[in-house]
C-alpha cells in the first residue's frame, strides 16, 4: 500500500526545528564577533569579520579565570564519577542477587532521594558541611553531589542487571565461580549500557551543577563553571560574546562524552542494558 506523506508531522518539525536551532545560531554566531559588532548588529546578524577573541580571552586564565573554573568543575565531575562507580555497581548486584527483605527495605528507602529535593535539604546540608569544616572546598560540593546522583543511578544499573539471565548466574556458579568473579567477569561486562548510562547521568549532574557550589563555596578558587559565568556580567553590562563563547566552551566535555557513549546510553535508558 502506498503511504501518504504526513505534513502535518512535517511542518511541527521544521517548527521543532527551528525553535531549536535559533538559540543554537545567535549563540554560536556571537561568538565569533567582537563585542561592540554584537551591539551594533543584533544577535541574529552574522559576523562582519569573525574573530577568535572571545576563546582566547576565556581560555587565558590570568585574563577572565575560566581556565581555573573550569579544572574545578572537571575535578568535581570525576570525583563524583568515580564515586558512583564506586559504589553503585557493587550496590546494584547485592540488590538483584539478594532476596532477603531487608535488602528490599533498605532499596526502598534509598530511593527515597528520588522523591527529596536538593532544595529542600539546602539548610541542613549547608550546617553539617560548615560543621565538617568542607566549607568553601571543593569536597564539600562532590559528596553531597554524588549523594543525590546516587539514587537514580542505582535504579538504572539494577534494572540493567535484572536483564541478566539467571541461568548465566548459575553457570558460572556451577563452574565454581564466587560472587567476586560473578560480579567483574559476568555482571559488569553485561551491564555496560547501564554503566553508560549512570556515567553520564551523574556527569550531567557534576557539571551543570548549580546549587551546591552557590551555596557551599564561597571564594574564587573554588568557583566552577556554572558560578563563574557570572563574572561577564559587571555594573556596566554584559559581555554577551565572551559569555557565549564560555557557555560552548563548558558544552564541549559534555558533549564528547555523550558522542562516544550515546549507544549504550540509549540501551540502558531501554532497560536493554544487560542483552
Amino acid at each position: 500500500m502506498k503511504r501518504r506523506p504526513n505534513y502535518l508531522a512535517g511542518f511541527g518539525s521544521l517548527v521543532w526545528l527551528f525553535l531549536v536551532g535559533l538559540p543554537l545560531y545567535v549563540m554560536l554566531t556571537a561568538t565569533f564577533q567582537s563585542r561592540s559588532d554584537y551591539a551594533e548588529n543584533g544577535p541574529l546578524a552574522l559576523p562582519d569579520s569573525f574573530t577568535l577573541d572571545n576563546y582566547l580571552k576565556n581560555l587565558d586564565n590570568t585574563e577572565s579565570g575560566f581556565g581555573q573554573y573550569f579544572l574545578n568543575t572537571l575535578i568535581v565531575t570525576v570525583c563524583v564519577v568515580g564515586i558512583v562507580l564506586l559504589l553503585v555497581p557493587p550496590l546494584s548486584y547485592a540488590i538483584v542477587r539478594s532476596r532477603s527483605r531487608l535488602t528490599n527495605t533498605v532499596f526502598r528507602l534509598f530511593l527515597l532521594g528520588l522523591a527529596i529535593p536538593s532544595q529542600a535539604v539546602i539548610v541542613p546540608m549547608f550546617y553539617v558541611i560548615s560543621q565538617a569544616g568542607l566549607y568553601d572546598n571543593l569536597v564539600g560540593v562532590i559528596l553531597p553531589t554524588a549523594a543525590f546522583a546516587m539514587p537514580v543511578c542505582a535504579l538504572v544499573l539494577t534494572g540493567a542487571m535484572r536483564d541478566i539471565t539467571p541461568d548465566l548466574y548459575e553457570a558460572m556458579t556451577v563452574d565454581g565461580a564466587s560472587s567476586r568473579r560473578i560480579f567483574f567477569r559476568l555482571v559488569l561486562p553485561l551491564s555496560r549500557g547501564g554503566l553508560s548510562t549512570i556515567v553520564v547521568f551523574s556527569a550531567l549532574q557534576a557539571w551543570n551543577g548549580f546549587l551546591f557550589p552557590l551555596v557551599l563555596t564561597q571564594s574564587a578558587e573554588t568557583k566552577v563553571i556554572t558560578m563563574g559565568l557570572y563574572d561577564f556580567q559587571t555594573e556596566h553590562g554584559v559581555d554577551t560574546p565572551g559569555l557565549f563563547a564560555a557557555v560552548v566552551l563548558s558544552m564541549l566535555p559534555i558533549l564528547l562524552v555523550y558522542l562516544f557513549a550515546r549507544r549504550a546510553l540509549v540501551q540502558g535508558l531501554m532497560g536493554v542494558g544487560g542483552k
